[in-house]
């Protein structure tokens, strides 16, 4: 059955509803499948199949689409606060006077937000990886600079790649596995375990580093790879 607020004026019995009740009511729609979403991404991560995030909104599978008619749109707006507070991590890293701590807190404070909400890193890696051009290479561009200052302070490792970044969010990841009340704690000792290898004292040159590029990491998942294609997927069991 369709939702009220979905139908044009002119297909409700007359009188039925006013045109602001209609907006309410989509109004009211769109914030409780943002919020379902956000609860099932945070606790199952971004895979969780669209027909379930209708389900607790309480709402029609074709409502949802009408509303987010993509997996991207979705997740661009679930994660839109939070992404913002990462690019404002990033800037303050970057401003940071102390190359090597800003290096140091953004990777930590990363990690930390990692643990936090299962779908939050990937959310936000594949709406950076379809982001504008111009976008993304800002972001690139704030980054190396930061990996510049750091490594010109003296603390930083020459042979420091982006890579060794992705590498870290991948092992953090794996902590998502641990006891909730042990992960924080394992996450900041591996963390720090990586900092000081990452540090000029770190003792003899690494393998080469990884070939693997940011944007490669990012559409190399299922879930990523939907999100950053904007695929509609057809009906799963949840």
């Amino acid at each position: 059955m369709a939702d009220p607020s979905d139908l044009p004026s002119s297909d409700l019995p007359s009188g039925e509803l006013r045109s602001t009740d209609l907006r309410s009511d989509a109004a009211r729609n769109r914030a409780r499948i943002v919020e379902a979403a956000r609860e099932l991404f945070r606790a199952r991560g971004i895979d969780v199949p669209m027909s379930t995030i209708a389900r607790r909104a309480g709402v029609g599978v074709a409502t949802l689409f009408r509303r987010f008619p993509s997996r991207e749109a979705l997740m661009a707006e679930v994660f839109a606060e939070q992404r913002a507070h990462c690019e404002a991590l990033l800037e303050d890293a970057v401003a940071d006077p102390d190359a090597w701590n800003g290096f140091r807190r953004l990777l930590e404070l990363m990690c930390a937000e990692q643990l936090e909400d299962r779908g939050f890193t990937e959310a936000f890696l594949s709406s950076f990886a379809t982001d504008h051009q111009h976008q993304r290479e800002a972001a690139e561009s704030a980054f190396h600079t930061l990996v510049r200052r750091a490594q010109d302070s003296g603390r930083l490792r020459r042979d420091f790649a982006v890579s060794d970044l992705i590498m870290l969010v991948l092992a953090n990841n794996g902590l998502r596995t641990a006891p909730p009340e042990h992960a924080h704690d394992l996450s900041r000792r591996l963390v720090d375990y990586l900092l000081q290898a990452f540090g000029t004292d770190g003792g003899a040159p690494l393998p080469p580093a990884s070939t693997l590029g940011l944007v490669d990491h990012l559409t190399s998942g299922s879930g990523t790879r939907r999100a950053a294609a904007g695929a509609r997927p057809g009906p799963r069991a949840s």
